[in-house]
């Protein structure tokens, strides 16, 4: 089940970059499960990872190696998330990493890993180094769709972005690629990206744009308030385009990957485990950004909103209920205005005057919907993306290991 219609885009070919997918028989055989990303020497490379105390050991060694070399190599594995595993866990995907190494002629820190998929059992070491060679077999600069579908784990369909932006160099190219379904709230959801441009950057205004992207996009997305032990995003500018050199070029760049990033972001919300749903929530008028956040993941976290918003009903009380107990310090709620859709919900402290249950039904039985909350008290916004829970999520989750 999910939100929407699924249209892969047609992703261009970037010089350098390459994807080989293999069906290594990490949990499940005759699926895709194993992925190899070629990353072109010269390239800028980098990442985000989650927050979780609990990172998985992939996690670790993806750090470590970033900090030691530009990566030549990605390393996915679908099937088992290697987290929780100790010891263990880190030298399993070390050995992953140097296996890489050897078929390819480079160092094992040139690879990093990462792994998605049930937490606390071992890494399948054999498998994912017996399906490298596959992988490598598989290297393609077209190869971005069977990428993308050998790192689903839930997932019911593929999720890819691309843009293109002019520059005073002339003509960008950004591609990406996530999954998540479950398991999301980022905080860098279980959700991975990959994207790649041909820009030329160097590698620390690529990292703050990217973190600066990831905010407004995979942070500011959830489903059931969980955030994963695997969560990563990666950029790579492969150096073989245009130069990101004036403050205009910075703007445009900055914009289309911001986009690329929100697209993917939203299509995990549009597939989110059982959605029926696909809900933004606009917070306004706060004294600031953290502020209106705090507000809105208060709302999108709430059991009660989200079972309302599967079942189309239109109790507002749960919604007002749920910004009343946002941690926000001396909250006026004779200020506060939300509105569900077009229609007005709440203004000066109760329900509004020319609201109808009707009129409130038809919003919330509408795929698509828009809840705007005014909190009277700033200038500051935010905007996050979530879904509703519906039976099917309970079921997902309930048969996940069987």
């Amino acid at each position: 089940m999910a939100v929407g219609k699924s249209l892969f885009p047609r992703m261009p070919a970037l010089e350098g970059v390459r994807l080989g997918t293999a069906m290594a028989g990490i949990k499940k055989p005759n699926r895709r499960d194993l992925v190899v990303i070629e990353v072109p020497e010269g390239a800028s490379v980098a990442a985000t990872f989650t927050r979780n105390a609990f990172c998985a050991a992939p996690v670790h060694v993806a750090r470590d190696h970033l900090q030691q070399a530009t990566p030549r190599f990605l390393l996915i594995n679908t099937g088992n998330a290697n987290a929780g595993t100790g010891a263990r866990g880190r030298n399993d995907a070390e050995a992953c990493c140097r296996a890489l190494a050897a078929l390819t002629g480079t160092e094992s820190h040139h690879v990093l890993p990462f792994s998605t998929g049930v937490i606390g059992e071992p890494l399948p070491v054999a498998r994912i180094t017996d399906g490298l060679a596959a992988a490598l077999e598989a290297l393609d600069a077209d190869g971005w769709a069977l990428a993308a579908e050998g790192i689903m784990t839930t997932d019911t369909r593929i999720k890819g972005a691309s843009a293109q932006v002019e520059l005073g160099g002339g003509t960008v190219t950004i591609n990406g690629i996530s999954k998540g379904s479950g398991m999301i709230q980022p905080n860098m959801a279980t959700m991975l990206g990959f994207v790649a441009c041909d820009a030329a950057i160097d590698q620390d205004r690529l990292q703050q744009w990217l973190r600066e992207a990831v905010r407004v996009s995979f942070n500011s997305i959830t489903v059931d308030s969980d955030t994963s032990t695997n969560d990563a995003c990666t950029l790579i500018a492969t150096g073989r385009g245009p130069r990101v050199e004036s403050a205009d070029d910075e703007r445009r760049f900055r914009e289309a990957l911001t986009s690329v990033l929100v697209e993917l972001a939203q299509a995990i919300i549009r597939d989110g485990e059982g959605a029926t749903k696909f809900v933004t929530l606009q917070v306004e008028e706060a004294e600031s950004v953290d502020e209106a956040r705090a507000v809105a993941f208060t709302v999108a976290h709430s059991p009660l909103v989200k079972t309302a918003l599967y079942a189309s009903d239109a109790n507002w009380g749960r919604i007002l209920a749920a910004v009343g107990r946002a941690p926000v310090k001396d909250l006026d709620v004779e200020r506060i205005v939300i509105d569900l859709g077009g229609e007005r919900l709440v203004e000066h402290g109760g329900r509004a005057d020319g609201y109808t249950e009707e009129a409130g039904s038809r919003v919330m039985a509408q795929e698509e919907i828009v809840i705007r909350i005014r909190l009277g008290r700033g200038d500051a916004s935010a905007t996050i993306w979530t879904s509703d829970l519906s039976h099917d999520y309970v079921s997902i989750n309930a048969d996940y290991r069987s």
